[in-house]
């Protein structure tokens, strides 16, 4: 168990970097033009859904179906997908002006997040009780 709470740290110091980044970095976010509201909602958003995925992500590694595991993978590609496009449509039918580097800069958090997750995974993957 201790494991896998390690498995997951480096999911939760990126978000705590890049949310620092953002609070702190505000001039030169508005420098270049970006929305630091729409950036730190999408860090937090990103966040979220990768430790759910994470988390459902582990517990099929449990199960002897290899199937399972699978199946959860593609479920949890399945929900940041959908989470991300419903975020993105409620963001440019509630504003006036869309941020495009904005969301851009969100979809690179997206891969970056989704990259530190699988490689987590495949981490725990590779234990024998996994």
């Amino acid at each position: 168990m201790i494991n896998q709470r390690k498995a997951i740290l480096p999911i939760i110091l990126l978000f705590l970097f890049v949310n620092s980044f953002l609070l702190l970095a505000k001039n030169l976010l508005t420098k270049y033009g970006l929305d630091r509201e729409v950036l730190i909602v999408a860090n937090i958003i990103c966040v979220v859904i990768n430790a759910l995925a994470f988390f459902i992500q582990r517990k099929s590694l449990q199960n002897k179906n290899p199937s399972a595991f699978v199946r959860a993978v593609m479920g949890g590609i399945l929900l940041k997908m959908m989470v991300c496009i419903i975020a993105v449509l409620m963001y440019v039918s509630t504003t006036k002006t869309v941020n495009k580097l904005s969301i851009l800069i969100a979809m690179g958090l997206y891969i970056v997040y989704m990259a530190i997750e699988i490689a987590a995974i495949l981490k725990l993957n590779k234990q024998k009780n996994a």
